[in-house]
């Protein structure tokens, strides 16, 4: 009897974690992705800043498939399905079937529809965003290097961060970093402190998931850096060289960072699936599509019924892989599928150089400790032998010299793809 065919629609941290455990499970395995790499995406505020080149957080997925005798990668992308039929079409023409289907395409940035924010801000979702960004940040300060205008000057010499959950926060503070050492030493034209960055919060505190002493350490520490914290503020509508707040204030600036929310990623909407909140696939506690049972959703493209607010984070994801590949291993031996169930072990932040904040097993503590647990979490989640040695030199290169990695541009100041 032929066996199973199970088919991964994302290489991200979800669908790699299925993988990973069906790898002595009876069963063909099928990963699908548009790139051939696994993005370690919680490292892209350090691309985006130079503080990381794209290489260093991407590893190819058949390298990291090739440990799995039963798992082979498909290149391409996923534009329809049949899922009565069980078969799913690429955006090449090819259909290929499969016996179940894991959707872990992960998310996309949310802008909420806010005027001119898909047109002018930077999104930070993918390398190539992140690679975008980073671009815009090295040309306005090469610009603003001899520039004479100073409302332009102004213009180019402000960054903005809208959002303030641990990507903004990390940014934020990354920017900082930037202005402090290494603006003083590249750009002799430039007084770090006519460098703003601008952090937008439209809540009362940074970093809503953590504890509240988490929260407010973060505030001290990201003000400590001269980062330009404003809490309850909301954005009206961003401008190419401006943006408006709630009230009437403006800000000059031609760099946003929009880091205020996710959604789920189209996916679904290309195989006609329902979607909740956050653009999310409505799934069953066992999380499979309650109308086509042997279709799973995980990660960031799952809206679980019952646990609607988890966060949408890696670790989530990687226990819903595991999760989805042991029920399909139970469906298999005729076993009832079990409800997911997320363990949280913790979650950690970091705001610039040897600032951290960090909840672990109940454990809250923050400063330096909080930075090196974050380092070596980051170090051990990180895929790939060589991106680790790779991240570990820079990083401690960073850390002794006080300085970024290779601060080159190279392609487009624009992204590549907009936010939606």
């Amino acid at each position: 009897m032929p066996r199973s065919h199970v088919m991964i629609v994302g290489a991200g941290f979800g669908g790699l974690a299925a993988a990973r455990a069906l790898r002595r499970a009876d069963v063909r395995v099928t990963v699908v992705d548009q790139h051939n790499y696994h993005t370690f995406l919680p490292l892209l505020y350090q691309v985006a800043t130079a503080g990381l080149e794209p290489q260093d957080i991407a590893h190819p997925v058949r390298a990291i498939l090739r440990r799995y005798p039963n798992a082979v990668f498909r290149l391409g992308e996923v534009v329809g399905a049949d899922l009565g039929e069980g078969v799913v079409e690429f955006a090449s023409g090819e259909r290929l079937a499969y016996d179940f289907l894991i959707l872990a395409s992960g998310s996309e940035t949310e802008t909420f529809g806010l005027p001119g924010a898909r047109e002018h801000a930077f999104g930070l979702h993918s390398v190539d965003e992140a690679r975008a960004f980073r671009n815009r940040v090295l040309r306005v300060l090469e610009r603003a290097d001899w520039i004479q205008d100073p409302e332009e000057r102004e213009r180019l010499l402000t960054f903005v961060v809208v959002g303030g959950g641990p990507t903004g926060v990390e940014i934020a503070g990354a920017l900082a970093e930037l202005r402090r050492h290494v603006v003083t030493r590249d750009y002799p034209g430039i007084d770090a402190e006519d460098v703003r960055v601008i952090l937008l919060e439209g809540t009362d505190a940074l970093l809503r998931g953590m504890p509240e002493s988490l929260r407010e350490k973060a505030l001290r520490s990201a003000r400590a850096l001269g980062v330009d914290v404003r809490l309850n503020t909301l954005v009206e509508r961003i401008f190419e060289d401006r943006v408006e707040l709630r009230g009437g204030t403006e800000i000059p600036t031609r760099s946003v960072l929009w880091a205020a929310g996710v959604k789920g990623a189209a996916l679904a909407d290309k195989l006609g699936l329902a979607r909740g909140s956050s653009r999310r696939i409505p799934v069953t506690p066992s999380l499979q599509v309650a109308e086509h049972p042997r279709v799973f959703a995980i990660g960031d493209l799952a809206l679980i019924e019952g646990a609607e607010q988890l966060p949408q984070m890696a670790p989530v994801a990687k226990q819903q892989g595991r999760s989805a590949a042991l029920n399909i291993s139970r469906i298999l031996a005729r076993d009832p599928p079990l409800p997911f169930r997320y363990r949280n072990s913790g979650q950690l932040a970091t705001i610039g150089r040897s600032r951290a904040v960090a909840e672990i097993w109940g454990l809250r503590f923050s400063g330096f400790l909080a930075w090196w647990v974050w380092l070596l979490a980051h170090l051990m989640f990180l895929v790939g032998f060589r991106n680790r040695a790779v991240v570990l030199v820079n990083w401690a290169y960073s850390y002794f010299t006080y300085d970024r990695g290779v601060r080159s541009i190279v392609g487009s100041d624009e992204p590549n793809r907009r936010p939606h």
